[in-house]
């Protein structure tokens, strides 16, 4: 059985991505941009919805998107339950 999303506000997904290195950088409505610098000078960037609780799919986007810059075993422990 594969693990489940945990049901997340868009606060403690910003409180996760912070502990990997990404800043608020600016935000539009209930949207934050996140950003972080890499080594090599280039910008990764997330939007992230500030909602109560994110839907499971947002949050699947969210981890999805986020893969590219941070090795799936190090989220999984804070993105599902075990």
């Amino acid at each position: 059985m594969s693990p489940k999303l945990k049901r997340l506000s868009g606060k403690e997904v910003v409180s996760i991505l912070n502990k990997f290195g990404f800043t608020f950088h600016s935000q539009k409505g209930s949207h934050v941009k996140l950003r972080r610098i890499n080594p090599d000078g280039e910008k990764e960037t997330l939007t992230i919805p500030i909602h109560d609780e994110l839907d499971v799919g947002t949050l699947r986007a969210i981890v999805r998107q986020a893969g590219r810059y941070i090795p799936e075993e190090q989220l999984k422990p804070y993105f599902y339950s075990k």
